[in-house]
């Protein structure tokens, strides 16, 4: 079998223009960048607004594992196969981090004959809209410190300021770092931190962002410190928002790509699932919507991150209702969360299959308190025997699902099609009754203790004392109906990345909480979450370079 790459440079890429056309999109309507890429306009966005919405369906997955899932090379190959079925089909998805794919990843556009091309492009620079948002933040950062050292007029207090700069790298030397060394005229001398680009908050906005006006208004409400007194300090009051508002004029607009198969992809924004909201922009999923009778799109990691805060957060805000939910798992990661070594997956092994599915019955259980029909898909590896594929699929039956193989990463969207076929069948047949877990009104230690019994399993909610007063603090600001999103480490449904299968009544312990008031939600960390990844001891990188002919290598 080929690499990603290889498979990726022998596609035959249509001019983005002709993608857009296949749309309805006139050429005008485009902003190009380059022949491949392009930025839809507001122009475009404007004139499709009235239009009826195609159906959504959101993929997501099991608790990811070494084994991998292929949650991303899903969503591209069901986009494929849903256009060889003859249905006018967009596949909506993030864009990569930098952080990662030098990292573990190496790459994050699908894989094998489900892939986003042009592939190196989108995974690294794109269009530059990471960069956009890097800059964005820092200028604010930099605006702030400036304003320390120029007087103070708004008598920030130097102490609590919240506000942290970005990267879009894993860099763990900055998570912790003291700044204003050396002359007084270099500033004043405080501790700081970076977090990764895709952490942040102008990130998280612009992925909420309705339109520029909102996104100006949600970036003038961000907060970025407090003055001695306690008051907050917002953006707006540092005079930052318009010159980030500049910055980020065009990474507001979603990028149209397409896959191998040239099946439209609309790529915009990034948060990570584990510690931010881990779903694409609402201005590219409501754009496809209008464009497209199907929708397909995916939140980050499992079903107890990225479903949950797509449900939660994106889906409350935006006004948006899913039709249905396609489950990715493998036979391999249910045999590693039954107890199995990573390097004996290939074979069979019932006892551990068994034992292990339980981390996919919690999951549809999760999925069906929403109210959405459930399509489990297993992507299927050679080494999977029957009486494993067929165990898998009797038990999803018995729990009230929809079930198909898919081989897309083999075989593109002819290897879909069973996939493509069932969901097709799903969204005819069983509507949805999409409704949340909790209201706005609930407070949000409710909230936070809502989803860590509910969708984590989770028997005591303990909170550091800090942060129980921070709640408390929060809800006096006017911040209490905002939703939660909950920092958890994605390898496990509890906060321990140990702890495999299903846990049961386990301790979530929550050390930190803070507002996101730009944003428009409450930030809760457990375990040890981190904003500023590590790399590995042998990161991608070291595999990645650029022979002569300037041809990029080793990205996967």
């Amino acid at each position: 079998m080929k690499s990603d790459i290889e498979i990726a440079r022998e596609a035959v890429m249509r001019p983005i223009t002709e993608i857009g056309e296949a749309l309805g999109i006139e050429p005008d309507e485009l902003e190009l960048y380059g022949k491949y890429k392009a930025k839809l306009s507001d122009a475009l966005l404007e004139r499709i607004k009235d239009r009826p919405d195609g159906k959504l369906v959101l993929v997501t997955a099991i608790n990811p594992t070494p084994a991998g899932e292929g949650k991303t090379t899903i969503t591209v190959g069901l986009g494929e196969a849903l256009g060889r079925l003859g249905k006018r089909a967009v596949i909506t998805l993030r864009e990569p981090s930098l952080g990662p794919c030098f990292g573990v990843k190496g790459g994050a556009a699908g894989g094998g004959y489900a892939q986003v091309v042009p592939m190196e492009e989108l995974n690294l620079h794109f269009t530059g809209d990471f960069h956009a948002i890097t800059s964005a933040n820092n200028l604010l950062a930099a605006m702030l410190d400036n304003h320390i050292q120029q007087g103070n007029e708004l008598q920030i207090d130097p102490k609590q300021v919240v506000w942290k700069r970005c990267l879009d790298m894993n860099d763990r030397a900055l998570r912790n770092i003291v700044i204003g060394m050396g002359k007084k005229t270099d500033g004043v001398v405080r501790e700081d931190h970076f977090i990764i680009t895709v952490a942040t908050e102008i990130m998280a906005i612009l992925c909420l962002a309705e339109d520029a006006a909102d996104l100006k208004e949600r970036l003038s409400r961000m907060i970025v410190a407090y003055r001695y007194d306690a008051t907050p300090v917002y953006a707006q009051d540092l005079g930052a928002v318009g010159a980030m508002m500049a910055l980020l004029r065009d990474a507001i607009r979603p990028n149209l790509v397409q896959t191998i198969e040239n099946t439209p992809a609309i790529v915009h924004g990034g948060p990570f699932a584990n510690i931010a909201h881990g779903c694409n922009s609402v201005r590219a999923t409501k754009a496809a919507r209008k464009l497209a009778d199907i929708t397909i799109t995916e939140a980050g990691f499992g079903a107890d991150l990225g479903a949950e805060k797509f449900f939660h957060i994106k889906c409350r805000m935006a006004g948006i209702r899913p039709d249905a939910v396609v489950l990715v798992a493998t036979v391999r990661a249910l045999k590693y969360n039954g107890g199995a070594s990573r390097y004996v997956l290939a074979k069979e092994n019932m006892e551990a299959l068994k034992k292990g599915i339980c981390n996919l019955e919690k999951h549809i259980e999760n999925l069906q308190k929403f109210g959405v029909p459930v399509v489990v898909t297993l992507n299927r590896f050679s080494g999977d025997t029957d009486a494993e594929l067929q165990y898998v699929r009797d038990f999803c039956l018995e729990r009230g699902c929809d079930f198909a193989l898919s081989e897309v990463w083999e075989k593109g969207g002819e290897g879909g099609l069973a996939l493509a076929a069932q969901l097709v069948k799903t969204l005819e047949t069983k509507p949805s009754d999409f409704h949340l877990l909790y209201d706005d009104a609930a407070p949000l230690k409710e909230k936070i203790e809502t989803v860590a019994r509910e969708i984590y399993g989770a028997g005591s909610i303990s909170f550091e004392p800090q942060a129980e007063a921070m709640l408390g603090r929060i809800t006096e600001m006017g911040y209490g109906s905002y939703p939660v999103c909950i920092a958890k480490n994605q390898y496990s449904l509890s906060d321990d990345p140990t702890k495999l299968g299903r846990p049961q009544g386990f301790p979530i312990h929550i050390r930190e909480v803070y507002v996101s008031a730009g944003a428009g939600f409450v930030v809760a960390l457990t375990g040890t979450i981190l904003a500023m990844p590590g790399l590995p001891k042998h990161p991608a990188a070291e595999r990645i370079d650029v022979d002569a002919n300037g041809t990029i290598l080793g990205l996967f």
